[in-house]
């Protein structure tokens, strides 16, 4: 049997129909999406040697926050995030470039209830907490933020400021009290 081709307009509806398919299956659910696409860098490997950062997320008071609102790493670093909701509200921690957090803002804003379980974001319950391990590897300037609607404009946000990679010991060097390596 010989292979049949298709004139111009069978590959038109083909291809539409491929794309009409794909789309289906990469819109959002009801609950949140998955990200695929990284700014700030590119998921963990838990089993590889990482620095541990505990934040915590507030509200009260008219504010919310995330403590603390600056953190420095370094090219290449691993970073376990952890992160205290020690609010009434509950709270996300996106980690993004500016430009991708601001756009997904947008998006929040016209889907408040979407959650997130993402390699590079969290949603995270009053009075609980959520972990992410994350691998720095451009340097820059990125962002965390809750991009729950009004959260974002009450404060909740902080800011990640990646050096470039210096030698191993300055890396072992850095590790304190709330910032510890585990090998």
């Amino acid at each position: 049997m010989a292979p049949r081709q298709f004139g111009p307009a069978g590959l038109a509806a083909a291809l539409s129909a491929l794309v009409i398919a794909s789309a289906a299956t990469a819109a959002p659910g009801p609950k949140g999406h998955k990200h695929t696409i990284f700014n700030a860098g590119v998921p963990g490997d838990p089993k590889k040697p990482f620095r541990v950062i505990e934040m915590t997320a507030t509200d009260g008071n008219g504010t919310m926050a995330f403590d603390p609102p600056k953190i420095e790493v370094f090219q290449g670093e691993q970073i376990k995030f952890v992160i205290k909701n020690v609010g009434v509200l509950d709270h996300e921690f996106m980690l993004d470039s500016f430009e991708a957090n601001k756009k997904h803002a947008v998006a929040m804003q016209k889907n408040p209830e979407m959650e997130h379980d993402d390699p590079n974001g969290k949603r995270i319950v009053a009075k609980k907490k959520a972990e992410l391990i994350w691998k720095f590897v451009r340097v820059g300037t990125f962002e965390y933020a809750c991009l729950i609607p009004g959260h974002y404009e009450a404060g909740m946000k902080g800011v990640v400021e990646v050096m470039p990679k210096p030698k191993p010991s300055a890396i072992a060097a850095k590790a304190n009290g709330k910032n510890t390596i585990k090998q």
